[in-house]
């Protein structure tokens, strides 16, 4: 399995990403994490460009789409960008492509990348980050994240200059304050996976 999560955009490590692409370009942004928030081209554009600048082909992808789902296998690289991780939980949910993603995952066919909601909803529970994002942003609520992570994963930790870190941040404290293994991330940090063991870079 591999595995490239940020704590935001693409983190400082980006050679670690082409290494597990193995010369693999096709990429799929999925940007459905942002769904029901007032759309941003400028955000949308900005995370092209990162992918475009490390020399990957970039097609943005709405998971509602009729036919999306079916498209997944056919892209090296799966990017699932930040935004509110229970909704998009909730589209993967609805969609069916969390049990195609974990499919792909399982018989190692696809990297997954991404930043922020998109890492965290591998983790194996959601309800604690209902701390951080709000849960009202999400109708039929999924609290069961898709367990391909054996913790939490908490971005955006001890970063000033990004909106959620203060939250963040009193997350994580109170995690480690009662002894819950948690994976905590600033900003540019990155844990990666290419195999089986959990690399934590930082």
């Amino acid at each position: 399995m591999r595995l490239y999560l940020s704590s935001f955009r693409m983190g400082n490590h980006t050679h670690r990403l082409l290494d597990m692409l193995r010369g693999g370009r096709e990429t799929a942004l999925i940007r459905n994490a942002v769904e029901g928030q007032p759309f941003r081209q400028d955000s949308l554009d900005r995370d092209v460009g990162d992918l475009e600048q490390l020399g990957l082909d970039v097609t943005v992808l709405d998971l509602r789409t009729l036919g999306a789902v079916e498209q997944l296998p056919d892209f090296d690289l799966l990017f699932v960008r930040g935004g509110n991780v229970f909704t998009l939980r909730r589209v993967l949910a609805e969609t069916g492509a969390d049990a195609a993603i974990l499919e792909l995952l399982h018989a190692d066919a696809v990297v997954y990348a991404g930043f922020s909601a998109g890492p965290c909803v591998l983790s194996p529970d959601l309800r604690p980050l209902a701390a951080v994002d709000p849960v009202s942003d999400a109708t039929d609520l999924v609290t069961t994240g898709l367990g391909v992570l054996d913790r939490l994963f908490l971005p955006h930790v001890d970063s000033p200059g990004h909106p959620e870190t203060a939250d963040c941040t009193r997350l994580a404290d109170g995690l480690a304050a009662q002894g819950l293994p948690h994976w905590r991330l600033r900003d540019g940090d990155v844990l990666v996976r290419d195999g089986e063991r959990d690399e934590l870079l930082t």
